[in-house]
């Protein structure tokens, strides 16, 4: 097992290796481990853009496959998708070469959104018509125009 200060306390590596880097101190960079960590920073960038689309793309979908449950379920709905669209938008303004990602990560959450969608219509209480499988789209039925508009809500 390693026992480096990595593997003991990522803080204060991280520290150290800020401070190395301050102090140009590039020789005795644990470049592996920096490496490693940049890596894993571009991917939660990645991750986090998704599970909002994931979010955002799983109540558009309600929304547009629901439309007769009730209005206090929609209005969970409708909140939903302003807070995740907002978060959809910021995480593209502070990085904004995520935006060469996008048609991929709508891809990729858009699965994972209707499998939500399908699995929260089955809890729908207060008689609530239950949709099939079979009237959630395959391929998501929202351009990226659409996902982004501030105005659109699946339907």
């Amino acid at each position: 097992m390693s026992n480096t200060l990595y593997d003991r306390d990522l803080q204060l590596w991280i520290e150290q290796t800020i401070d190395q880097l301050k102090k140009r101190e590039f020789e005795s960079l644990d470049i592996e481990h920096l490496i490693e960590e940049l890596v894993d920073l571009g991917n939660s960038e990645k991750n986090r853009l998704k599970s909002n689309l994931k979010i955002l793309l799983a109540h558009l979908l309600k929304l547009r496959v629901q439309f007769n449950a009730p209005d206090t379920m929609k209005g969970s709905w409708y909140s939903s998708v302003l807070e995740h669209r907002q978060r959809v938008l910021d995480n593209l303004a502070d990085t904004p070469s995520l935006k060469g990602f996008l048609r991929e990560a709508v891809e990729k959450a858009y699965g994972d959104g209707r499998k939500l969608a399908i699995k929260e219509g089955k809890l729908a209480k207060f008689g609530v018509r239950t949709q099939e499988e079979s009237e959630y789209p395959l391929i998501c039925p929202f351009s990226i125009e659409q996902i982004l508009d501030e105005d659109f809500y699946g339907d």
